[in-house]
């Protein structure tokens, strides 16, 4: 479906600088402001519906090729923790070399 509208310059402005910054294009920013207008006239009102919405919107839940999410954490943590040690042998060999020690 089309629509025409006459929108005020201010308003034209806003929608093309929000887009913009969400790096979209200012039609399809249009649509997803649109497609919210039914959680604000109707918001969840306890936790499982908050969460039901939060999944039916992709905002949460792991991708599809995680299948156990707890392993994933630890390996990403662990990777995390390795770098940071590698990193900081780095800064540490470097400041010493430098210095001639």
């Amino acid at each position: 479906m089309n629509i025409n509208l006459d929108l005020p310059p201010e308003l034209e402005n806003e929608l093309f600088t929000e887009a913009s910054e969400l790096n979209l294009p200012v039609s399809e920013y249009i649509l997803r402001i649109l497609s919210v207008r039914q959680v604000l006239a109707n918001p969840p009102k306890t936790g499982a519906e908050l969460v039901a919405y939060w999944q039916s919107e992709g905002v949460i839940n792991s991708p599809p090729d995680i299948t156990d999410s707890q392993a994933y954490a630890r390996k990403l943590r662990h990777e995390v923790e390795t770098r940071e040690q590698t990193s900081m042998v780095v800064s540490i060999f470097s400041q010493t070399s430098s210095t001639g020690l």
